[in-house]
Order: C-alpha cells, then structure tokens, then sequence
C-alpha cells in the first residue's frame, strides 16, 4: 500500500476549520435564528432535526461506501460536494425563505449536512492513509486536524456577533466568508486527495463485527450525547438561565478557544501517557463541570466563563483523541476508512437528532418559549436539568464503556 506523499499538516487544519465551522456552530445558530426570525416552534424545528438525521442514518453508510470506490475522482466529488456546501449554507441564512420558513430551513438544512457528511467521512478516511506519511502517525495528524477544526469552530461562533457590527445582516456575511474559506482549503487540499493503489476489501459487516472498533463506535456514541446536549441548548440556556444573552458569543468563543489550544496538548500527552488515561481525566472534569453548571443562577457569568473555559478544555480530549483510536483501529482491519468512517459519522450524528427530538419537544412542554423574555419558574428547571444533569449521567456512562474498551495503545 502506497501513502500519501507530502502530506501537509497545515491543509488538514484548514480543510477541518472549513468543515467544523458547518458543523457544531450551525446547529447552535440554526434553530435559534429560525425561531426567532422566522416563528417556527421548537417541536416543528426538532423534527426536522430528526428527518436529518434519518437521512443520514441511510446516506452516511452510502457514502462510507462511496469513499471507497470513487479512487481517483474523489478530488472531483469533494470540491462539487464543498460547492453544494456553500450554496446550502447560502440559501439558510442569507436568502429569506421563498417559500414555507420550515420547509426553507429543511431544504437548506438538509443540502447543506448532506454535504457535509460526504465531506466529513472522506476527509477523515484520508487521514489514514495521510498519517502513515508523518512520524507522529494518527495523533500528529489528529492534533493539527482537530486544532483547525477547533479554531474554525471559534471564528464560526463570534463571526456573526461581529458581522453585526458592520452590517444589518451579519448572516450574509457570515456566508459570504465561509465560501471563500471554502475555496482556500479546497485549493490547499488538492494534492492531498490520494488512494491507495492496492486497496484492503472493507464492509459495515466486518468494520461492526471486529469486537474493539464496535466498542468503539458504542463508545463514541455514548460519549457524543453531552456534546450533543450541550450544544442544542447553549443559547438558551445563557439568555434564558443566565439571563445574559449579549454574552453568549464570547462564552462560545471561550469554549472552542480553550478546546483549540489544549488539542496539541492532550495529543502530546496521549502518546507519553497512553490514550486511555487521559480520556479518562478529561471525562471526569467534565463529570464535575456539568455538576456545577447545574446550580448555577442568574448573572453568574464569570462561574459559567470559568465552566465555558474547563468544559472546552475536557472536550477538546474527546474531539482529538477518539477520533484517533478509531483512525488507529482502522488501519488495522480496514485501511481505506471510508465506511468505517460511515458508521463513525452516523453515530455521532445520531448524537444530534436524539437531542432535538428528545430536547426541544420536553422544552415546550415545559412552557419554554424561545421568543419570550421571562420563562416560567418550571421551564427553566427544566432547561437546567436537561443542560447540566443529563450530560452528567451520559459521561458517567460513557467513563464505564471506555474502561471495558481495548485500545491500540495499551
């Protein structure tokens, strides 16, 4: 098996930044602009939420697939699945609705994380290949992939707060600034996009049956559902239990900046200290963070800056050092990594639709309302114990898997 000549670090960070900054900030930003612009109900937004991820539970295998078999023109199809991308991201935020604001956001949504998962599932696929050509392996390339990917997050976050201040329509710009990103990685990516010239069969079949990378899968699942949480009710959770909403940018800003910056670190110290052990350390911070986010009160910003600060730092090892164990298994029973990767990105996205179809739907019930400024005594509890107390319990489960879970480093 050949591997990727001159594999450029750099382009991995750029092209990660460009992608996550469609990812996580979107689902933060989507639902709230939708509701608050466009009235749409926290349980019509969650449905839609849900029928993406229904799509995905069938398309992501399809594209694991896809990554495999499409050799040499998967130059071709990334840069036509970054064009989709970008018109998505277009339509759902600088283009008002020409037809049913929620059948707006679906169309838009769902281009737009269809083009994604495309993207994700190869991108990461040829991070195996990539990273036999650096002498750090699967962390070096993880820790400059997972750092662009974490810094693209923060610029994604305060990007908008920011365009408000020059323009009456900062989505726009925001749009108008992620496709030109867009086109750099694409340029900066394209010798990158190379396959093996003797390929190694794969299927989902083999890739679940193997013991390690099932649990693996479990684990990445499980351990995804706080981030999931989280994400889903940040703004809410800042403007409405905070009381604080003008912060929320910076909050964001600080979490993704504090994962950014300890990423190389968590990297380096997995590879002297062992995967496990420090997965291990990060999930129980977490554990305590989301134990003191749960009694919080209004106007405790700087407590829930110091939980924004330590809550990055702990996901940061989540983001960086998972992906790599399963990059790490990969390489050793299906080396080309596109479906393997297929089921990896199903399961955390899965992560997402149970959160909005679960959240959003026990909001409402509980009297939220997204568009009010005073919430009732009841919806608020409610807001906390989904926030704080549900991330808490899935972590402690998550710890559980992870201690009966085989890693390569051992």
């Amino acid at each position: 098996m050949t591997t990727v000549s001159n594999t450029s670090p750099p382009a991995f960070a750029l092209f990660g930044g460009m992608l996550a900054a469609a990812g996580i900030p979107i689902y933060i930003f989507a639902p709230t602009f939708y509701a608050e612009n466009y009235g749409l109900g926290l349980t019509s937004i969650a449905a839609v939420l849900f029928w993406l991820r229904l799509v995905d539970a069938v398309q992501d295998p399809v594209f694991g697939w896809l990554s495999e078999n499409i050799g040499r023109e998967r130059r071709f199809w990334v840069a036509f699945a970054v064009i989709i991308l970008v018109g998505s991201m277009a339509l759902l935020f600088a283009v008002p609705p020409q037809t049913s604001p929620l059948l707006w956001f679906a169309i838009s949504m769902t281009g737009l994380f269809s083009a994604f998962s495309f993207l994700t599932i190869n991108f990461y696929a040829q991070g195996i290949t990539a990273a036999g050509d650096l002498p750090g392996g699967h962390m070096q390339l993880a820790a400059w992939r997972e750092t662009g990917a974490l810094i693209g997050v923060c610029l994604a976050s305060v990007a908008p707060g920011l365009f408000m201040l020059w323009s009456v329509r900062p989505m726009l710009l925001f749009a108008l600034a992620f496709g030109c990103v867009s086109l750099i990685s694409v340029w900066m990516m394209k010798s990158q996009w190379v396959v093996p010239t003797k390929r190694k069969s794969s299927n989902f079949a083999l890739v679940w049956r193997d013991r390690n990378t099932r649990l693996l899968l479990i684990l990445a699942f499980i351990n995804a559902l706080p981030v999931a949480v989280t994400s889903s009710l940040f703004l809410f959770f800042v403007g409405h239990r905070l009381q604080a909403p003008e912060w929320a940018g910076a909050l964001l800003m600080l979490f993704f900046l504090s994962a950014a910056v300890t990423a190389p670190v968590w990297a380096a110290a997995s590879r002297r200290h062992g995967t496990r052990r420090c997965l291990l350390i990060a999930m129980s911070i977490a554990v305590v963070i989301f134990a003191l986010s749960g009694i919080l009160e209004p106007g405790d910003l700087w407590i829930f800056a110091l939980v924004c600060m330590v809550s990055g730092a702990s996901i940061s090892a989540d983001l960086t050092l998972m992906p790599a164990a399963f990059a790490q298994r990969l390489a050793v029973i299906a080396p080309n990594g596109g479906q393997g990767f297929g089921l990896w990105s199903l399961m955390n996205k899965l992560t997402l639709a149970l959160a909005a179809i679960i959240l959003f739907p026990m909001l409402e019930l509980a009297g939220f309302d997204a568009t009010a400024d005073q919430q009732s005594k009841h919806a608020l509890t409610m807001l906390t114990v989904l926030y704080a107390i549900c991330p808490l319990v899935l972590k402690l489960i998550a710890i559980l898997i992870l201690i009966k879970t085989p890693l390569q480093d051992d």
